[in-house]
């Protein structure tokens, strides 16, 4: 609407003007929806997002707990082991499976605290 009353101050065709306006719109939305398309191509899901969050505080309660272990090469080793076990996963995008995981690792490492406890 502004854009007419524009228009006609400045003494050209409402109809062009409006028209002109349209295509810009047009243009601005198109490019604009592009623009979150793009954006949110490789956006996770509410539930990835969680499980990555959970997953990935699980890995630092993991590096804080191995801290305990006094031989630095046995210390050493348990870092590189549980590493590699999270990077071997890192691709999995079911999430039933990363909850099994998830579930999987949790009982481990309580077993291996055990183990560290007794250290």
């Amino acid at each position: 609407m502004h854009a007419l009353r524009f228009a006609r101050s400045r003494g050209q065709n409402p109809d062009e003007a409006a028209l002109m306006t349209h295509g810009a719109r047009l243009v601005h939305v198109l490019a604009r929806g592009y623009a979150a398309n793009r954006r949110l191509e490789g956006a996770l899901s509410l539930d990835h997002f969680l499980q990555r969050t959970r997953v990935l505080a699980f890995y630092r309660t993991i590096l804080r707990g191995t801290k305990r272990i006094g031989d630095a090469r046995t210390k050493a080793e348990t870092r590189r082991h549980v590493r590699d076990e999270f990077e071997r996963h890192r691709n999995v995008k079911d999430i039933t499976h990363i909850r099994y995981l998830l579930s999987t690792g949790k009982t481990e490492w309580e077993s291996m605290e055990r183990y560290i406890g007794g250290m």
